[in-house]
């Protein structure tokens, strides 16, 4: 009797402790936290149309529009969960994924080595293939050719964008002055209004900036990237999230074999032309 005691006790603490375990892998792991809340929280930047944007005729959530909400809402659809959204310049969307506060970004995040470090990137979901070079007033396309011929001007662009980490690498300080903005549409500005010569952008955005608004062109020259960077993918935390990034995957997977956003892109180009919105 006392054998039989003591190895039911034996089995109880074995299933206790296993249980125990399962409890706590489960704690840690993001995708059953967001299944047992009911919704996934994405943080955003809504300043760069098409891929996100504020809509003025709308309210709440859905004012927020553009391919990559839509991306959003099929990763949230594919769990089972409401999503929510929260607005933040683009520093702190970046900041707030890799502390873990939200449990995703879509933001045109692109790759970069850093940001790899720091969070957990998905798939490309859109490919913007034109890469990254400047944007300028379109009497000086001529005069900005390469990074020799940013000596003599002020040169701008987002603060903590791959755009500012290729400034660091490729100009760092050759130049007249240097300027950080929130958001690339600031920097887009600044250079129509004369408050800066040369913004660093995506390229693929800034032409459709300079068609809408006229004043500006895009002159020849490309950085050299990694081609991972002509892409933007969706951005995690590091912790407890590889269940979460696998879904992600396979929803980018099934979402690219559709091409749907080329689709939404397209659809949602159009539709911030339509009101106004660069």
């Amino acid at each position: 009797m006392k054998k039989m005691i003591a190895f039911l006790l034996a089995a109880i603490l074995v299933l206790g402790c296993t249980a125990c375990g399962s409890k706590k892998d489960e704690g840690n792991d993001r995708l059953a936290q967001i299944k047992a809340k009911g919704y996934i929280e994405l943080c955003t930047e809504p300043y760069f149309a098409p891929f996100e944007y504020v809509d003025p005729t709308k309210t709440g959530d859905d004012q927020h529009q553009g391919m990559d909400l839509e991306v959003a809402k099929y990763i949230a659809d594919k769990i089972g969960v409401d999503l929510k959204i929260t607005a933040l310049d683009f520093t702190a969307v970046l900041a707030g994924v890799a502390d873990g506060k939200y449990d995703f970004a879509i933001s045109a995040i692109a790759y970069s080595p850093e940001r790899a470090e720091a969070m957990r990137l998905s798939d490309v979901y859109y490919a913007t293939n034109t890469g990254y070079g400047f944007i300028v007033r379109s009497e000086d396309v001529g005069k900005y050719t390469d990074i020799d011929s940013l000596k003599d001007a002020v040169v701008i662009t987002q603060s903590g964008s791959v755009q500012e980490a290729l400034y660091n690498q490729y100009v760092n300080g050759a130049c007249k002055e240097f300027k950080l903005v929130a958001n690339m549409t600031d920097g887009y500005l600044a250079v129509s209004e004369g408050k800066a010569d040369v913004c660093i952008c995506s390229t693929a955005s800034a032409s459709l900036y300079a068609q809408a608004n006229g004043g500006l062109d895009i002159p020849d020259f490309r950085f050299e990237v990694d081609p991972n960077m002509n892409g933007v993918c969706v951005a995690m935390p590091t912790e407890g999230t590889e269940s979460l990034a696998e879904l992600i995957n396979q929803c980018i997977a099934e979402l690219n074999e559709s091409g749907k956003p080329e689709e939404w892109y397209s659809q949602y180009e159009s539709a911030a032309a339509e009101l106004g919105i660069e």
